[in-house]
């Protein structure tokens, strides 16, 4: 129930939608019961129609169904006249299209309520999940599958809006309407109605145990669908790897094992979700046959108390009210389904995010004087990556963090604008610790160029002015020059529009790598993050890009993350990690002469 009012908070003001959708259901039932009712004197009027005529003065009203039917003659007497029986039977049967029409437009009608519920659900869920997923920290990601995140956006945020439209027919609708039959039955014939009802708990029953039954192996579909988008995202992002190595088999056969547990799984809830339907249709005939059976020996023991077109409408009625009743079943089996998908989405939702703002966070607008790491040390999990890291850095200071793989040097970098936060120990930024900075502010301060140029599947001239408002084209045009990107830019089809593909994979890796290093000179920060920003060029760009980066880095603070050493020769201090630790530091020519880890990384390179 929880999780159920959690949802609806999505789609709220609710105001705009039960109010009408109770009036209309209210509406529809009235009409239903009218159109049923109507089976009566139609058959009257065919089959007894002197019975209609004798009626010739408004008999007194009384609560029962005689006084109806009387007052039903009467009316088509006052209203024919002496006018022929096909007369009678013209304006019965235009009562009963009538009623049928207003029937199904207010159906219509509540049915376009529960589409702008639903849609409105939909896109306030799935705005509120998006935002979510771009606040989260990145650690998040690291414990979780793409997959299952994806399946959740997608397949689970659909689940969640058709359990809301069958959570209406189950708060509003269906008892209506069981409500409204029943009523109808119950003053038609009190003696049959009590009997033929004590029956339908047993169907309820039955039907409701298919689908409980159901419940827990939903949750575990939907979990292995989170499985199977996964390896469709690793054999997309993966096809140049997969082709290489030959993998195709093994990949298939991962996918296939995946695949064959979820088809087994599957066919067994389909399997059980189609059995609801056959059963509850034979015990609705069943039971129907029961109230025949039983009316019979009524009529025969001359009890019954209807004629044989009020038993017609009678067993109409009761087939409405077998008719609603599973309607509601099968909302109250879509419901539990939504429930289980809404249990993942608002697991995502309620993510703790570990990058936690400051109660009043300090403003932040420029850098003035120097960083400081402090007795750092950060831990993921149990494993501790950096140790009792102690570094300043001056404003204006080119740094460079060198070492082996896994020495930490990205983490350490990632701890400046809170990608992370420091396990142990603190880093200061114009000594104020920078988790007491207004977090948008800390992150304006700096420029970053990751390892990987990530690009969007957008033109180029957003690529580079990403996150920025009021960006003029000259500006992105002077950036793209400086960082050498101006050239191949101006020689594609559309130019600065060109749209780059997925993730950038219509460019060329060294293309891509100067597209970023474009975003970062446009921002124009105080601090430049590199980590490795020219790993992917080739020798004559990595010299114009070197070359455009060294005028960007004067009289800016840069930490350049670096396995080219060639590349920060001219580093103030270079860091050189191991393990986590600060194993050796000071300038090129020190480490050289030194000849420790620093020197061995160069001799590797041939690097004099």
């Amino acid at each position: 129930m929880k999780t159920f009012k959690r949802i609806l908070q999505y789609a709220r003001p609710l105001g705009r939608y039960w109010p009408a959708y109770l009036i209309i259901s209210l509406f529809s039932v009235f009409f239903g019961i009218l159109n049923y009712g109507l089976i009566d004197p139609l058959l009257t009027i065919i089959f007894d129609y002197g019975s209609v005529t004798e009626q010739q003065t408004l008999p007194a009203f009384s609560q029962n169904q005689d006084y109806f039917k009387e007052l039903f003659q009467f009316v088509i007497t006052k209203t024919v006249g002496n006018s022929s029986q096909m007369r009678a039977l013209l304006m019965v049967c235009i009562a009963f299209v009538t009623a049928s029409f207003f029937s199904n437009l207010l159906k219509y009608v509540s049915q376009r309520i529960l589409v702008s519920l639903r849609t409105r659900l939909m896109y306030n869920l799935r705005k509120a999940l998006f935002n979510k997923i771009t606040k989260l920290h990145l650690g998040f990601f690291h414990d979780k599958r793409k997959g299952d995140i994806l399946s959740s956006i997608s397949n689970d945020v659909t689940e969640v809006q058709n359990s809301i439209a069958g959570a209406f027919h189950i708060l509003f609708r269906d008892p209506i309407l069981i409500a409204g039959f029943l009523a109808m039955l119950l003053f038609m014939s009190p003696q049959l109605t009590a009997v033929t009802l004590l029956v339908i708990p047993v169907t309820a029953f039955v039907i409701g145990r298919v689908i409980r039954t159901l419940k827990q192996s939903a949750v575990i579909t939907q979990k292995l669908m989170g499985r199977i988008i996964s390896h469709f995202e690793e054999a997309i992002t993966g096809s140049r790897i997969i082709k290489a190595f030959n993998a195709q088999k093994y990949i298939n056969r991962h996918f296939d094992n995946t695949n064959n547990h979820h088809r087994a799984l599957s066919k067994k809830v389909f399997n059980r979700q189609e059995l609801a339907t056959p059963l509850s249709e034979f015990l609705g005939i069943s039971l129907a046959v029961a109230v025949l059976m039983y009316g019979g020996y009524l009529h025969i023991k001359g009890t019954l108390g209807l004629d044989w077109p009020g038993f017609v409408v009678y067993i109409g009625f009761y087939w409405k009210v077998l008719e609603s009743s599973k309607s509601l079943s099968n909302a109250f089996a879509h419901l539990q389904r939504g429930m289980i998908s809404a249990d993942r989405v608002f697991a995502i939702m309620d993510a703790q995010t570990a990058i936690m703002k400051a109660e009043n966070p300090v403003p932040v607008a420029e850098f003035t004087d120097e960083i400081e790491y402090r007795g750092v040390g950060f831990r993921y999990n149990h494993d501790f990556v950096l140790r009792d890291i102690s570094i300043k850095i001056k404003k204006g200071e080119m740094i460079a963090l060198v070492g082996p793989s896994g020495a930490g040097k990205s983490t350490l970098a990632d701890l400046l604008p809170r990608f992370y936060d420091a396990t142990e120990g603190s880093i200061l930024l114009d000594g104020i610790d920078i988790r007491q900075y207004e977090p948008k502010g800390l992150i304006s301060l700096m420029g970053i160029v990751s390892q990987e140029a990530i690009l969007f599947n957008d033109s180029v001239f957003n690529n580079i002015a990403f996150g920025l408002e009021g960006v003029s084209e000259e500006d992105v045009i002077n950036a793209a020059r400086i960082a050498n990107a101006d050239e191949f830019i101006v020689q594609m089809k559309d130019g600065y529009q060109t749209n780059v593909g997925d993730r950038g994979l219509n460019l060329s890796g060294g293309q891509r790598q100067r597209l970023a290093i474009a975003r970062a000179v446009l921002k124009n920060p105080p601090i430049l993050i590199l980590d490795e920003a020219t790993s992917s060029l080739d020798t004559e760009s990595e010299r114009l890009v070197q070359e455009a980066l060294f005028k960007l880095m004067q009289n800016r603070t840069t930490i350049v993350i670096a396995h080219r050493l060639s590349t920060i020769k001219n580093a103030d201090d270079i860091i050189v990690l191991k393990e986590g630790r600060i194993h050796e530091r000071g300038n090129h020519a020190q480490l050289i002469d030194k000849g420790g880890l620093y020197s061995h990384l160069c001799n590797l390179q041939m690097f004099k």
